[in-house]
């Protein structure tokens, strides 16, 4: 059994007799701390929320800076590794990482704010840089028949990342902060502020110190090993000739819209998991306190479902084509939504919860469907799509709208009415998932 798994993977991972195995590791681990500094970012806004006593409109400046931070630098670096190459653009992308995360020290000695929206911005600029990088690297490391589910396998490695990530803010951080409320800390002379801020700022950036060291230790691996090229030689077209090309690609077009619509659905599912939950919890009789915790093992269960999803569909990507599997997960995605909006009960939290396991495909999938047939344009497409992730800023956005009226309609209350908004959203990911098949079957008939 050993035997025959190696001697598939070996086939997912290798061209023209060129095995890529080492170097797939090497970026999935990459995928893996990317997906840990994502997933510190919430539990970071809410501490330094109460640590610097900020209004709303101020801790929303970290998640601005996070997705200006992906749209601001995904071309650069996609022209960057045009010029060099990918394992160059993951190289940078790791040292602009370990910069930001390493500037939370100073940030914290600072005492303020805005030194942690610098290190925060490097660190984002970072994550796009390795995304832009590593996406559309693995994509290239064996046939384009197989690079579907060489994503999806690579990008499970993403949630693991995550899920690391809340459980070290739930160990090392929030446990360990002091739980008085900002308005409590408004109360506080300034030594005693300054005292705590001091100790709770510690705790927060301990883990970004690690991240740090991790992303150094990561590259000077990836600067030692030898990594096959494969075709990844310097290009010299530029910007304007390349996107134009790729704006003739109908496929290439429709999978950058299907990415901004699915990146919102995904944030939006998200960040109202805890308030859905919270708020059914409290109907149930719960105190605040039990049912925020609650609901955080809900948060936790999705993503380890999503993680879960993301094997599994690899696996069954060797029997279903991957665009059938992604419109037929985003079917069933937006029947889960519909459930949300319907049960005003734990019915609909266990169906918000289920979206996620049909969500793990979605964006290696789109990604890889997209990058089919773009040619010597991959690294400037895989730049398209990592600047697609801004409808993660737009869409969940119009469901705080939607909330924010609080209407009721039908006995439904605005909350479960604002997951309208994802709804559409998978419904615009299963009509690419189909068109996408449609052009797969025309052209091999």
């Amino acid at each position: 059994m050993k035997l025959k798994f190696n001697l598939r993977l070996s086939e997912m991972l290798s061209k023209d007799g060129v095995s890529f195995i080492i170097p797939f590791i090497l970026v999935a681990c990459c995928l893996a701390l990317w997906g840990f500094a994502n997933g510190m970012n919430g539990p970071t806004v809410n501490a330094l929320s109460k640590i610097f006593r900020m209004s709303v409109a101020e801790g929303a400046l970290m998640a601005v800076v996070f997705f200006l931070g992906f749209f601001a630098m995904a071309f650069p670096a996609a022209l960057f590794i045009q010029r060099h190459s990918f394992k160059a653009g993951v190289m940078a992308g790791l040292t602009l990482i370990a910069v930001g995360a390493l500037m939370f020290l100073p940030a914290k000695m600072a005492g303020m704010y805005f030194p942690f929206l610098l290190a925060y911005f490097v660190m984002t600029c970072g994550m796009s840089f390795l995304e832009t990088s590593c996406t559309p690297y693995i994509y290239c490391m064996g046939t384009e028949q197989t690079a579907t589910r060489r994503l999806n396998l690579a990008h499970a490695f993403n949630p693991i990342g995550v899920l690391l990530s809340m459980w070290v803010a739930m160990q090392f951080v929030q446990s360990r902060i002091s739980p008085m409320s900002a308005a409590d800390r408004m109360n506080l002379g300034k030594v005693q502020f300054n005292a705590l801020k001091d100790h709770d700022l510690g705790m927060l950036i301990a883990p970004y110190l690690v991240l740090g060291i991790a992303c150094i230790v990561l590259l000077v691996l990836i600067r030692k090993k030898k990594m096959p090229l494969n075709g990844d030689t310097r290009g010299y077209k530029s910007l304007r000739q390349a996107v134009g090309e790729l704006l003739q690609m109908k496929n290439y077009r429709e999978g950058v819209v299907a990415q901004f619509f699915y990146v919102g659905a995904q944030v939006a599912c998200w960040t109202f998991i805890i308030q859905y939950a919270t708020r059914i919890f409290l109907q149930e009789g719960m105190t605040e306190k039990a049912a925020e915790t609650l609901s955080q093992k809900y948060c936790i269960l999705a993503i380890l479902l999503f993680c879960v999803g993301r094997f599994v569909c690899t696996w069954m990507m060797k029997y279903v084509t991957a665009s059938r599997l992604l419109s037929v997960l985003a079917i069933l995605a937006a029947v889960l939504v519909t459930g949300v909006i319907l049960f005003p009960d734990r019915n609909g939290l266990y169906c918000l919860v289920a979206i996620s396991g049909c969500m793990s495909l979605m964006f290696p999938t789109i990604y890889g469907i997209a990058l089919h047939g773009t040619g010597d344009n991959v690294k400037f497409a895989g730049a398209g799509l990592v600047m697609a992730i801004l409808g993660g800023s737009v869409f969940p956005l119009l469901q705080t709208l939607i909330i924010g009226t609080n209407h009721h309609f039908g006995g439904l209350s605005s909350v479960n009415l604002s997951f309208v908004v994802p709804f559409v959203c998978f419904l615009v990911v299963a009509y690419y998932g189909h068109r996408a098949y449609i052009r797969q079957f025309i052209l091999e008939a």
